[in-house]
């Protein structure tokens, strides 16, 4: 694939409650088997829905979600052959394999300059799975170039880390009102902070759907990590762009502030919103909520 990634649109799921659709194994192992130092320290609520949308036959969308392990994912492949499929689930297999295992104890890891323990374990993982997507498209024929956006939270403590690839997006509900986390790896994006083209000529440039960054389709990707405290209250929205390329912030933080901790309705709602302006590309979204002290 060139140094730019076109994107196709991702469509599985491996939470722990099952979803409809191909999913994929991910329990939540008991709350005893868990490191105190690794947990979050609010109760964590999570839901989550992935279509297809109506323009496209499958879905290369995959979202997994671990509440007791304070873990969120989802990815968007791309890729010929249904190769996209292969890349997103790829991604969310390996995430949860090296994670899960991983916060079931106290960490023992030397972190990164300037970063936590768990953000330094994301860190990692990513480049794991990016490793590992990269070989399987290396030997077959049929999925070289394919790769995936991620967007992912993890909580522990009073903190959330915040990893993403690509475009799929992080929002955070603060309160009444909504804050974009994440900031695209576009072209799109690259080309407004240039001062190439305007705020106005975004929303139908022919390039908008160019990424500069992806899982799993270079040997190598370094993942964009934050960490950020975390409140009680606070809602967290994994999506991918199916939705925001169909549904403005107004309306999703419309959406949330409305919900009222209905968040299985709030994320059919959004995929509702963007299906009705012509869902044309494949629609996830994971809601993560944290509730009062565990």
């Amino acid at each position: 694939m060139s140094a730019n990634s076109m994107k196709g649109m991702p469509g599985s799921s491996l939470p722990d409650s099952s979803l409809p659709g191909s999913s994929l194994p991910g329990s939540s192992p008991p709350s005893s088997s868990l490191s105190r130092s690794t947990l979050p320290q609010f109760n964590v609520t999570i839901q989550g829905l992935t279509d297809t949308g109506r323009a496209r036959s499958h879905n290369e969308d995959a979202i997994s979600w671990n509440a007791e392990s304070g873990l969120a994912l989802l990815a968007d492949g791309m890729g010929g052959h249904n190769a996209g499929d292969v890349a997103s689930r790829m991604c969310i297999e390996q995430l949860t394999e090296l994670l899960i295992p991983a916060l079931g104890k106290a960490l023992r890891l030397t972190p990164n300059k300037g970063k936590s323990k768990h953000a330094t374990l994301v860190y990692r993982a990513v480049s794991k799975a990016n490793a590992a997507i990269f070989t399987e498209a290396s030997v077959n024929a049929d999925r070289q170039g394919m790769g995936t956006t991620l967007a992912m939270v993890l909580f522990y403590n009073d903190k959330v880390v915040v990893a993403h690839v690509g475009d799929s997006r992080v929002y955070r509900l603060r309160g009444r009102q909504l804050e974009q986390i994440t900031a695209d790896h576009s072209l799109v994006r690259e080309l407004l902070e240039k001062g190439v083209i305007s705020a106005e000529e975004v929303e139908n440039n022919p390039y908008s759907h160019v990424i500069t960054k992806a899982v799993g389709n270079r040997d190598k990707v370094v993942a964009e990590v934050q960490e950020l405290d975390a409140e009680p209250g606070d809602v967290f929205l994994l999506c991918s762009d199916g939705l925001t390329d169909l549904v403005d912030d107004a309306a999703i933080e419309d959406t949330l502030v409305a919900a009222a901790g209905n968040w299985a309705s709030a994320a059919q709602h959004l995929i509702d919103l963007a299906n009705h302006q012509g869902g044309k590309d494949n629609i996830s979204a994971v809601v993560a909520a944290l509730g009062g002290p565990r």
